[in-house]
Order: structure tokens, then sequence, then C-alpha cells
């Protein structure tokens, strides 16, 4: 059966993996917890933090897509990419990368050069994670969670903070967790059209192993989130120790996360659950309010 036709909008939103930059808004993190929201400079230099993100890591998917086509047009899913579907050329993909780049890179050496190390460190470590490490077991997914990491650090960066140790922990345990359910959903995607473990061109895992790792790196976040909330930093930052009545929100998302990977409905990628999921919108909405309401109104 012939393929729907797709407008060259919808082309370039999937190679330049629009979607995915729902990740990016790690770097808003030191925006809020900073108490630097209401800062018209801060927030133009975050806003501006984001954009650059977006335009690297829109570079670094087009990279993990050139490195993956053969792999991907073997995958029931991933073959409908433009690259794999032979929608996009390799050259012309290229040109687009190298020109994200330029912006990226370009537009923080100019206007926020700040961050323009982290951005570098982010490209190079996702031209490792391409070539080596998304094969190695474990490092593969905290390769990702570094990621997340680096992000909140050019947050911080950005808007002149520095960064809490428990906020810098937090966000390394989420990123693993979310990274270790996509992890388990591609390889359930791969077993269910009967490739070999593996054959997707990623690290070797076990359904069991990413569930223990998923339920302990959970674990982890409620608790370094919970250690933030009621931190001595946290007091003299804010001047409210309140922020611990937020957890119930974590608690639902981290479980309402970890229970879509598990239903059954070939769910697993983070940025696809977000746009995806009513509930999991809602809480992470709910959360956010309640933290400015806490931190800027002193409730």
């Amino acid at each position: 059966m012939d393929e729907p036709r797709r407008s060259a909008f919808g082309v370039a939103f999937d190679l330049l993996r629009c979607s995915q930059w729902v990740k990016n808004v790690f770097v808003f993190g030191a925006l809020v917890f900073g108490n630097a929201l209401l800062v018209p400079e801060k927030a133009k230099a975050a806003l501006l933090a984001f954009v650059l993100f977006c335009a690297v890591t829109s570079a670094a998917y087009i990279h993990n897509d050139v490195s993956d086509l053969e792999i991907d047009r073997l995958h029931p899913r991933k073959r409908m990419r433009p690259l794999a579907a032979g929608i996009v050329s390799v050259a012309t993909a290229r040109v687009v990368q190298a020109a994200l780049l330029v912006v990226g890179v370009g537009g923080a050496a100019l206007f926020l050069p700040r961050i323009l190390p982290l951005l570098i460190g982010y490209v190079l470590l996702n031209v490792l994670y391409s070539g080596v490490l998304k094969q190695l077991l474990l490092l593969d997914v905290m390769a990702i969670a570094v990621g997340f990491v680096i992000r909140v650090e050019a947050g911080c960066e950005a808007v002149e903070i520095d960064p809490s140790v428990w906020i810098v922990l937090c966000t390394f345990v989420l990123a693993l967790f979310l990274a270790l359910g996509k992890r388990r959903h591609e390889l359930l995607e791969m077993a269910a059209v009967g490739a070999v473990n593996g054959g997707n061109g990623r690290a070797t895992y076990t359904t069991e192993f990413l569930e223990q790792t998923m339920t302990i790196a959970s674990a982890v976040t409620i608790v370094c989130y919970a250690m933030f909330s009621r931190a001595p930093e946290t007091l003299e930052v804010h001047g409210t120790r309140s922020l611990i009545y937020t957890i119930p929100f974590v608690v639902y998302g981290l479980f309402r996360y970890q229970w879509l990977t598990y239903d059954g409905e070939g769910r697993g990628d983070p940025g696809e659950i977000v746009f995806t999921d009513r509930p999991l919108q809602a809480t992470i909405a709910l959360w956010i309010a309640a933290c400015v309401a806490i931190v800027y109104l002193k409730w």
C-alpha cells in the first residue's frame, strides 16, 4: 500500500525532530527555581538558550539518523523518518545539520558566549553517543542523562545562577529513568517484529533489568527532589520549604510514565508521551503552577 504523502512542513518537522524540543524546557529550570522568572533580561537569556539548544539538538538528531540509516530502514516505525524513507537525501540532511550547528554554536558565540562551552560539550557528547556510547550497556542511558544535565547547567549559566546540587542530581536520575523507559519500549518493539536482541543498533538489555532499574531511578528521583525541597539553600533562595507539597505531582508523574511504558500500547518515548497523554500533561501543568505559586507568591 502506498504511503501517504507528507507536506514539506511535515517532512521538516520530522527531520528536525521538533517534537523532541520539549526536552529543552530543562533549560528553564534555573529561571523558575532561581527567582529569575520575572526578570526580563534573564527571561530573554533563558529563551535564547532554549532556541540555541533546539538548533543544536536537531542537528544531533540528524547526525544520529544518518549514522543509523540502514538500521532505521529495517525498523517498523523509524523507517518512516525522512532519511530512512528516502524523502530527504543524506547530502541535504548534512547541509541542514551544518546550518543548524552554525545557528546554535554561532548564535551562542555571538549573543550568549557563557553557554558556548556547554553547547560544544553537548555536540561532542552526541557525536560520541552516535559513534560508540549507544552500543555500550548503561553508558548509553547515562550519556542521555548527562545531556539533560548540560541543558540545566546551560540554563543556569544563561541566567547567571549557581546550580543547586540537588537540581543537578534530580535532573540526572530523572533523565536516566526516562531513558531506561525508552530503552524498554525499543526492546519490546524490536521483539514484536522478530528482530534479534540488540538489532536496533543499541546496547543489549533485558526487560527485567530495565524494569528494575526504572524502579530504582524513580525512587532516587523522588528522594532527591524531597531533599531539594527541604535543603537549606532552598530556604535561603526562596524563603520557603513549601516545595515539599509538590512531591505528589512528581510521584504521580513518574508512576504515570512508568505505567504508560508497561501498558502495551507501544509507548515509551518521553517526547511523544508528553504530547499525547492528557493526565501527564495536566500533572506537569499543575506542578509548574504550584512551584510558581510557592516560589513567587510565597504560598
